[in-house]
């Protein structure tokens, strides 16, 4: 054999018995000659591998490739064979070689030395986006992560369905997406890609029509469909114009003079087709919507009793460029009632016990949604036939409805039970509290070790994380590992930990005047215990549940309030005893504004100083969602040549009271910053000592100096607040709230003091108009304490009138759609109609007497920040003045609010 250089290609094919090799074009070359042999694979021969090359490779080793090839010197292989063919699979199926061939590059006896000759795929170096905003591309970054990845048509397909998709799922459904590679010269072997995407127009939904719906109206149908709308459209006007246009008058008058008449079908069908107002909901098209909204149809007909109901068929189709109409074919089938109910596998309680429970009884409507929210749980009610059992710790418990008859449209149902053994809980444990002590999630904890399993008190416990606002209401899950044959049960809790320190930070400096501005701090899970040990500052020591709040308010020169506050929920550590401090001191000082020499100086000043500690009890009776608390109030008035604003008749001196603080609350709330269902029911006293009784010496004709030296006077307050989810939706809430109040004294010696009265109107925060020694209660659609007895007397040292109300009632109903459940920032909007009014004396006082308004607001709770909120609202009354008896209404205007707004 000539020691030339033989290059042979083994081209292997299945199902050829013989083939030739030929000489080809290889990156292994040589300046000698090559003769082309003919090999037949009719006769197969066993060599030895005595050398393997690998040549082609820029980034790839090429030990590691002939490796993977799985061919190693000294090996026996048959030529032809199926060493080679499966060497050759082996280099392919790794993807990242483009093209790859087996060369024999010399045969000496049975020797054999092998050349792999190969291409390899390109890599990807980096990518960018054509025609995306900033913060498209960035979203997009995530769904195209290909840098480093080898160049592949799988690959790059990959990459182009998900940008589709992405704005598919945006409504843009004629998305084109182009895919250009271009090398890049400052890599090896590297290509750089760019995605040109043309969006075109959002494509949006026109009409949905149905077919086939006979008992159950198009709109019932469309509103059970939550994520896939009609576009909002407005085409009456423009219907009739171009039907008039083109109408002959002959054929206008042969209509009138033959009067058919217009069935209430026919207009229903033209109000749809050329009516819709629907601003608030999108109208593009996602298919997984549209998916589940096709469900949801079918589940409201089940609803309804039509256990039969399916949709036949549908379609989606352009109606124009940027609009598509969709059609469902339905098929409704006959509508069925409830005939024989009957129980089987109960021991434990009776088939009257579990029918009460269950609370659907013969001739009434089937419906598969209320059936098994009656059998297993019901969230609203939480009263279900599975209560019975897993409430007394049958965990096992289930219940099997069986449609064991269909007559005619009557079905006969089998619910049947199985029992089980008993549970008891063997453990329970936390995960996900790396801030909170362990301590503090314990105590919440009302399902323990030991106990029956209990099923109320599971979900009682998810409540209570819930409101203790450490963790993601979202995200409280339950792991419950049961074990049948120990019939025992372990229960961890798996929580997410959010931030719930707050900071208030707004300020200027009005320049004469020094700063403007609040700043605050709240920490709601701080730890006196951890104040020594620095690992637990995060920043500040944290992890006890326990809550302090520092706050410094300032309007320059004319307010200043300091407070501090700290709550411990355990005192002791062994029952829910809340014990709390608080210290506040303000100032407001009245200015010289007038003078151009003296401009700035204090005329006069008003200061309060207060402390107070209290006490506050979780009680059992009437149930466990009350709480009774009692604090200890004392605070100092202080006036300094004030003048008349509450209408006292002197402007310096000084006024204590001494005050027992007493409420009773109900909160059964599901979480506390967008609560879905449940109430919060608070009654308050404020009640002072009669000091006028005790002293002989007062009386009518005492002076204010005197009757006030101790303030004497009982003040009651009544708020309560309601949430129903609407249609069982947990985004859409209803909430009602009213909200009373009511100052009195013991007697006519010192009547009802000019301190302490009610403010009502416009945002219900205390900013600019600083008010001291006053409730402050908003009033939508109004001026800030425009709705206040005495305010066109204020200041005026000739008419002693006191400032402020002495019982104000106040009625609210909202309607609020929940926008982003996200606890980093939790967005809800919300629609308002509330009533209220303010009186000097309960001679005039009229609960039908009140002012109304109405508007639209948002609300974004942050947990740095708390829950911060805008608000529009008109109102419709006008507020009388001596001045103006008989004024318009208030109009529109906008309100800004920080933290909940009770009142």
């Amino acid at each position: 054999m000539k020691k030339n250089l033989l290059i042979i290609y083994l081209l292997l094919l299945t199902g050829v018995a013989e083939a030739q090799i030929r000489l080809g074009q290889s990156r292994y070359t040589s300046k000698e000659p090559v003769n082309i042999i003919d090999l037949s694979y009719t006769s197969p021969k066993k060599y030895r591998i005595a050398s393997i090359e690998a040549v082609g490779l820029s980034t790839l080793d090429e030990t590691a490739i002939i490796s993977l090839a799985g061919l190693r010197v000294d090996d026996q292989i048959t030529v032809p064979g199926d060493a080679i063919s499966g060497a050759l699979k082996k280099l392919w199926g790794q993807g990242i070689i483009g093209d790859v061939k087996i060369l024999v590059t010399k045969i000496e006896g049975d020797d054999i030395h092998l050349l792999l000759d190969l291409t390899e795929r390109p890599r990807f170096s980096r990518f960018d986006f054509t025609g995306v905003n900033k913060t498209q591309e960035g979203e997009l970054k995530d769904k195209v992560n290909i840098t480093g990845r080898v160049v592949r048509d799988d690959v790059l397909n990959t990459a182009q369905r998900n940008i589709r998709d992405y704005f598919v799922g945006k409504g843009f459904l004629n998305t084109e997406v182009k895919v250009i590679q271009e090398r890049d010269t400052t890599l090896p072997n590297s290509v750089k890609l760019r995605f040109d995407v043309d969006k075109k127009s959002k494509v949006r939904i026109n009409e949905i029509a149905f077919d086939g719906n006979e008992n159950i109206s198009d709109n019932r149908l469309k509103k059970k469909m939550k994520g896939t709308h009609e576009h909002a459209r407005v085409y009456i006007f423009k219907d009739l114009v171009s039907r008039l246009i083109k109408a002959n008058p002959k054929n206008i008058s042969n209509a009138v003079a033959k009067r058919n008449p217009v069935t209430d079908e026919e207009v229903k069908a033209y109000i749809n087709r050329n009516f819709k107002l629907n601003f608030f909901n999108g109208s593009k098209f996602v298919k997984s919507d549209y998916r589940d909204d096709k469900k949801a149809i079918i589940d409201f007909y089940n609803s309804r009793g039509y256990r039969d109901a399916e949709i036949l068929s549908d379609s989606v189709f352009r109606f124009d460029d940027s609009r598509i109409n969709i059609d469902l074919d339905i098929e409704e089938g006959k509508q069925y009632y409830y005939r024989n109910i009957e129980f089987s596998g109960n021991y434990i309680h009776t088939d009257e016990e579990l029918q009460a429970k269950l609370g659907i009884f013969s001739g009434d409507i089937y419906n598969k949604e209320k059936l098994d929210k009656r059998l297993n749980y019901d969230p609203q009610r939480g009263d279900d036939v599975s209560s019975l059992y897993q409430d007394n710790g049958y965990l096992f418990f289930t219940i099997d409805p069986v449609e064991v008859n269909i007559a005619a449209d009557s079905i006969d149902i089998e619910l049947r039970i199985f029992e089980g053994p008993q549970v008891t809980v063997n453990s329970v444990s936390i995960e996900g509290n790396e801030r909170t002590s362990d301590h503090v999630v314990m105590r919440e904890i009302r399902i323990l070790p030991g106990q029956l399993f209990n099923r109320k008190a599971l979900v009682r416990t998810i409540r209570e994380l819930s409101q203790i606002g450490y963790f993601n209401p979202e995200n409280i899950e339950p792991d419950m590992r049961p074990n049948f044959e120990d019939a025992t049960v372990d229960i961890t809790f798996q929580l997410e930990e959010r931030p719930n320190d707050q900071i208030e930070l707004s300020g200027g400096w009005g320049g004469l005047f020094g700063f403007v501005g609040t700043v605050g701090l709240t920490f709601n899970n701080f730890s006196i215990k951890n104040i020594k040990d620095f690992s637990k500052w995060r920043p500040l020591p944290v992890g006890d549940g326990q809550k302090l709040s520092l706050r410094v308010q300032a309007n320059g020169k004319s307010f200043q309030n300091y407070s501090i506050s700290f709550t411990e929920p355990w005192f002791g550590g062994k029952k829910p005893t809340a014990l709390s401090f608080s210290f506040n001191h303000s100032v407001q000082r009245q200015l010289n504004y007038y003078s151009t020499t003296n401009f700035g100086e204090e005329l006069g000043s008003f200061k309060i100083t207060g402390a107070s500690v209290g006490l506050a009890k979780r009680v059992t009776w009437p149930d466990d969602y009350f709480q009774i608390s009692n604090s200890l109030q004392f605070q100092n008035y202080s006036f300094d040549e004030y003048g008349n604003y509450f209408g006292l008749s002197f402007n310096t001196g000084n006024a204590k009271s001494v005050a027992l603080n007493t409420t009773i609350s109900r909160n059964n709330l599901d979480q506390a910053i967008y609560p879905r269902f449940g109430s919060n029911i608070t009654l308050s006293a404020s009640l002072t000592p009669p000091y006028a009784a005790l002293n002989n010496g007062l009386n009518s004709e005492s002076t204010d100096q005197e009757k006030y030296q101790w303030l004497e006077y009982h003040k009651w307050m009544f708020d309560g607040s309601f949430y129903t989810p609407v249609m069982g939706s947990n985004k859409l809430v209803l909430s009602a709230r009213t909200h009373l109040g009511f100052l009195g004294s013991y007697g006519d010696k010192t009547g009802i003091i000019p301190l302490e009265r009610f403010v009502l109107g416009g945002d219900g925060m205390n900013m600019m108009n600083f008010a001291l020694g006053q409730e402050i209660i908003g009033l939508r659609g109004y001026e800030n304490q425009s709705i206040t007895p005495g305010k066109e007397f204020r200041n005026q040292p000739n008419a002693p009138v006191a400032y402020g109300g002495v019982v104000y009632n106040k009625h609210v109903m909202e309607l609020r759609f929940l926008v982003s459940p996200n606890p980093s920032a939790t967005i809800f909007l919300l629609g308002f109609a509330e009533a209220g009014n303010n009186w000097g004396n309960y001679q005039d006082y009229n609960p039908y007497d009140l002012k109304k308004s109405a508007g639209f607001g948002a609300r974004i709770f942050m947990p740095a920040f708390g829950l911060l909120g805008i608000d529009w609202g008109y109102g419709f009354d006008g507020v009388s003045t001596t001045s103006d008896p008989n004024p318009g209404p208030s109009g529109g205007m906008f309100h800004f609010t920080i933290g909940q707004q009770f009142r």
